[in-house]
């Protein structure tokens, strides 16, 4: 089934989108490169000078990790209710969007950011910049 609108948007589900896996969330996401809406936020921890980088970027990680955590049970929820309701509504496609087409792409979305803030956390917190930025930081 193909589908002129994206897994983010609520009419991929009204017209019998199927959900993606996380892994092809990941995966949409590595190959868009987004880098999430608080990368901004991200950026300016990564300006900090050391210890506080390093602990402001692994709090932020560790908010995110949680917050993906409930995003993907709540996912699975959407997506159980999404097969039941296209069960209760026959295999035609749905002719109006409901709550639970809306409930799944905004889900979809949250993960999509939520992996796009880890990937771009995890680049940041790889590279240390105090010893490799930094010309002077061995001499010392």
């Amino acid at each position: 089934m193909s589908s002129p609108y994206s897994p983010g948007h609520p009419w991929f589900y009204v017209q019998g989108g199927i959900p993606l896996y996380p892994n092809e969330i990941l995966s949409a996401v590595m190959a868009s490169g987004y880098q999430g809406y608080l990368e901004d936020k991200f950026d300016n921890a990564n300006t900090k000078t050391e210890p506080l980088r390093s602990e402001l970027l692994r709090k932020y990680r560790g908010e995110i990790r949680a917050e993906l955590a409930k995003d993907l049970s709540g996912y699975r929820s959407i997506v159980r209710r999404l097969q039941t309701h296209r069960k209760d509504h026959g295999s035609h496609i749905d002719e109006k969007c409901s709550d639970i087409h809306v409930a799944a792409s905004l889900k979809h979305n949250h993960i999509y950011n939520d992996l796009a803030h880890l990937l771009r956390l995890d680049e940041l917190l790889a590279h240390q910049r105090d010893l490799f930025d930094d010309p002077n930081a061995l001499s010392r």
